[in-house]
């Protein structure tokens, strides 16, 4: 800020732009809008990493880490919900299960579409039983949008089997002669310690 002396006193006064009757120019406006913009965005990157950290801990962990990873993503809410439904497709079924649980714990609407396609699709019943409970449960007893949303996708999964789509089984429980793609592999390693 720039200082004027009067009387040997330092009196502040304004930019040379404010003090001008005419505004500053468009492109400054622009310039500072775009700037503001960019640090409001940037503020949402850091709570990216902190959610695919917990995601991995319910996605290759089944112990006591569990149950506070599931609390600690919950707290994200609605912002957890892209990333989990990312991880669901390619998670052994023990970590789509935590996933699930955790679609269950953060409770938001947008996570209906999410369960709808899992309890559709997924190829380990477990797991497909485990999303249209959660459905159940939110059409039941919920706030109204929320079971509104559950209860039409539990329509359409109604509709959908019906019609008599699902998950794709190959090997053992589908067809004869072609590799099993069912699930995610489990964890890769020795199964012996040495």
């Amino acid at each position: 800020m720039r200082h004027l002396i009067r009387n040997r006193e330092r009196v502040p006064t304004l930019p040379r732009w404010a003090a001008a009757e005419k505004p500053p120019s468009p492109c400054t406006f622009l310039t500072i809008v775009a700037l503001a913009a960019a640090v409001a965005g940037a503020c949402e990157d850091v709570s990216h990493s902190d959610i695919g950290d917990e995601i991995n801990i319910l996605v290759r962990l089944d112990d006591e880490l569990v149950g506070p990873a599931t609390e600690r993503l919950a707290s994200y809410r609605r912002a957890a919900v892209p990333q989990i439904e990312t991880a669901i497709h390619t998670a052994a079924p023990s970590g789509r299960l935590h996933l699930i649980a955790a679609l269950d714990r953060i409770g938001d609407d947008a996570a209906v579409p999410v369960l709808r396609h899992v309890a559709i699709y997924d190829v380990t019943p477990d797991v497909r039983d485990a999303a249209e409970v959660v459905l159940r449960r939110w059409a039941a007893a919920s706030p109204p949008a929320r079971a509104a949303r559950a209860g039409a996708a539990l329509g359409e999964i109604a509709r959908k089997r019906a019609a008599g789509l699902g998950p794709l089984l190959f090997g053992e429980n589908g067809m004869p002669g072609v590799p099993s793609t069912v699930g995610a592999p489990e964890p890769v390693g020795p199964t012996e310690k040495p």
